[in-house]
């Protein structure tokens, strides 16, 4: 039989090395053959090399989209945001000289307070200022910190302890990269770009809040609202709440053209024709908010400088502010998570400087939009381009963010917010939440006021998760004692380089039988889809089955299910004699009168589908499972595993014959592991920081199994998204970007 497993090579001997030699010769042409085993009937694909020499493809750098639409055109108009500077009688009128249909209630008594503010020099900066000061009634002040490092050329970056490489900066990822971060739940991830979902997509989630929206529309849920937004490109949410009609004020940021202080109204979620006009506490503020606010008043590259101020000449200003905490994702500052009110007092309040491009060519650090921040605000946890790119390349984090496995600096308030920040979520793990829990605050903020849209995100992300059963193997069916039955002391005297598995263990293995034989394995990603190795099928359907929960190679289990295959779709660019794109997806016949392929079974479980080529990195350690020749050449008799780590330059090992683009390699560069023959099409799982399981790889070929220096090579799933989702829809294909 054609035999999936793995030759999991642990400790082997010189002796063992030598038989395994002889077992699986390496020939001048590398195509793929059929070997016969000498204890069973069955045969085993032998892994050989390629000789061909496989094509690069040339690497397309993603696009920003912050400025531009799909078809790369800019908007023709800005959004419009009503500013309100306050009449005398306390009304609001915007700038076109309109008031609101209900006039909100204006503060009296202790509600109001007489702000003065400073002379320049003593105002506290909480951004350095990327491009010299413009001078004049309504410029900023000149004392603040600029950027010491020696002006670039504008599109050349300069590297330091904290940034780079250019190499990555070539590749220009932003915050819709997704081969970097997570897209938030109204998007999804598409050709490594973050693209908006149409609205319906967005679930109705249990005690999801409603939002009210500028268009006095009423929207399901805060994914629906932002899903319009995206796609609009303009502010669109007001406030949660179900009080949308006309007579109800919406939320406004406006930014005081004299004084540059930010100013919001917050109307009542719970009360109609109510609202509370207030300032922008100092607390919290930074660029990422001073950018949503820029931005929602029609400046579309957002702030220049983030700064607090407190008093010295009087004016009138409402006598409360709130502190808000922004992504920098957002439209608008009602997106954002506002705290409760508090009277100002000696508080220090919130300004903004618009962003206007610098007069010369001084540019500390060019973002991707074509913003200029200083190379001080790079790696530093926030978003100061207003795309984000100052934060997608860095080796080091400052001023305590922290580092991603990917490069990505993110807040330190990030850390157990119950939002994935970090593409394997690391930010989200048990160590990370614990530690984020015993730092010591010296006072938490609070928003008991306004529903907080984080929460309503983090609502939204779960019950997406919670539809999507991929990637955790169900524990109550992996039975310690039914495997102590089976023999385990004495099978794993005869297995080198790997242990026999428990009899339902390993949940989305597969063994593909072709007329009979089992020579090829595979893994089940969910639905009616199985993927596994192009070298391991041929278009003929009729001649395959699929057995899940398979133990014993050559006899069933109270769990295995046997399926007919409908459909084969080798992908159309493999190539048999190099081995490049060698996966294909085997589709199942579905029940008779059902929609399923297969009966509920508890020993079944789906593999993650990897949306990143980033998600793992290299020294990751990972597994691979099969049937496969062992080091004393025979293929075994019961489901094997192994631990592997992945492995850099493979192509030192394999010269021209390895190509980057879609194979990876992973083993033990000693030989003690690998997999080898009759493995093919096997999976090679890794597992994130938060427990859930990928299908990083797919056995497809190398030399001399289990010998120093030749690694397993792999086909590299997650560059193959993008064409597994085209056939198999996005249920199937992925735990956290559906």
């Amino acid at each position: 039989m054609r035999s999936a497993g793995v030759s999991l090579f642990l400790l082997c001997l010189p002796f063992v090395h030598s038989e395994m030699m002889e077992q699986r010769p390496t020939t001048p042409n590398f195509n793929p053959k059929w070997l016969s085993n000498q204890d069973e009937s069955s045969t085993d694909m032998q892994r050989t090399a390629p000789t061909a020499k496989p094509s690069t493809p040339q690497w397309s750098s993603n696009q920003d989209g912050s400025l531009t639409d799909k078809q790369g055109t800019e908007p023709t108009t800005k959004p419009s945001t009503p500013q309100w500077p306050s009449n005398q009688d306390g009304s609001l009128t915007d700038k076109q000289g309109t008031e609101p249909t209900a006039k909100p209630s204006t503060p009296q008594g202790p509600d109001n307070t007489n702000i003065s503010f400073p002379d320049p020099q003593e105002q506290e900066s909480t951004s350095k200022p990327s491009t010299p000061q413009k001078t004049g009634p309504t410029a900023q002040p000149t004392n603040m910190m600029v950027n010491s490092s020696a002006p670039t050329t504008p599109g050349t970056n300069e590297t330091d302890e904290f940034s780079g490489p250019q190499e990555c900066w070539d590749k220009k990822f932003t915050r819709a990269s997704c081969d970097l971060v997570f897209c938030p739940p109204w998007e999804r991830c598409i050709g490594g770009h973050c693209s908006c979902k149409t609205p319906y997509l967005c679930p109705a989630v249990e005690n999801g809040v409603p939002v009210c929206g500028r268009d006095n529309r009423n929207y399901r849920s805060f994914c629906q609202v932002m899903a319009v937004s995206c796609r609009t490109r303009r502010p669109v949410m007001s406030h949660f709440g179900v009080n949308c009609g006309d007579s109800q004020p919406k939320f406004s940021t406006s930014i005081d053209p004299e004084t540059r202080v930010v100013k919001v109204f917050v109307p009542h979620a719970r009360r109609p024709n109510g609202g509370d006009q207030l300032l922008v506490c100092g607390e919290t503020w930074d660029m990422a908010a001073a950018n949503v606010a820029c931005k929602e008043n029609g400046n579309p590259l957002g702030a220049m400088t983030a700064q607090r101020i407190k008093s010295k000449k009087p004016k009138r200003f409402p006598g409360s502010c709130v502190n808000v905490r922004c992504q920098g994702y957002e439209t608008s500052l009602a997106e954002c998570v506002i705290y409760d009110k508090v009277w100002i007092g000696t508080k220090s309040i919130a300004t903004a400087t618009c962003y206007e491009a610098p007069s010369d060519t001084a540019c500390g650090f060019k973002c991707v939009n074509g913003k200029c921040v200083s190379r001080e605000q790079t790696c530093d946890g926030v978003d100061d381009c207003g795309d984000r790119s100052d934060e997608m390349c860095c080796k080091a984090c400052r001023n305590g963010a922290v580092l991603c496995k990917t490069g990505v600096c993110v807040p330190k308030d990030a850390l157990g917010d119950k939002q994935i920040d970090c593409l394997d979520g690391e930010d989200e793990s048990p160590k990370q939440t614990l530690a984020n829990e015993q730092e010591w605050v010296p006072r938490q903020l609070r928003n008991s006021d306004y529903i907080s849209p984080k929460n309503e995100t983090a609502k939204t992300r779960e019950h997406l998760e919670s539809r999507l059963e991929c990637g955790v193997p169900n524990m109550d069916i992996v039975d310690d004692e039914v495997f102590e039955e089976r023999g385990r002391s004495s099978r794993t005297k005869r297995v080198v380089g790997g242990i026999p598995s428990k009899p339902t263990q390993i949940q989305w293995q597969i063994a593909l039988e072709d007329n009979g034989k089992i020579d090829c394995g595979g893994a089940y990603i969910g639905g009616c889809w199985v993927l596994t190795a192009a070298h391991c099928v041929r278009p003929n359907p009729s001649a395959f089955m699929v057995k899940f929960s398979l133990w014993k190679k050559s006899s069933a289990q109270g769990t295995t299910d046997i399926v007919p295959v409908k459909n084969i779709q080798i992908h159309p660019k493999y190539n048999a004699s190099s081995y490049e794109n060698d996966i294909a997806l085997v589709q199942l016949e579905k029940l008779p009168f059902s929609d399923k392929c297969l009966e509920d079974n508890p020993a079944v479980r789906a593999v993650c589908v990897p949306w990143s080529t980033e998600l793992f990195r290299i020294n990751h350690t990972c597994s691979i499972s099969g049937w496969g020749r062992t080091a004393e050449g025979k293929g075994s008799r019961v489901l094997l595993w192994a631990n592997v780590s992945l492995i850099d330059n493979c192509g030192n090992f394999y010269g021209h014959r390895f190509n980057e683009d879609g194979m990876l390699c992973a083993g033990d560069l000693e030989g003690k592991v690998d997999s080898c023959q009759g493995d093919s099409g096997g999976p090679l799982v890794c597992e994130d920081e938060l427990g859930v399981s990928y299908l990083w790889g797919i056995v497809s070929w190398g030399e001399k199994c289990g010998q120093p220096g030749f690694p397993g090579v792999y086909t590299q799933v997650a560059h193959y998204f993008e064409w597994i989702r085209l056939h198999t829809g996005w249920p199937a294909v992925t735990k956290f970007n559906s």
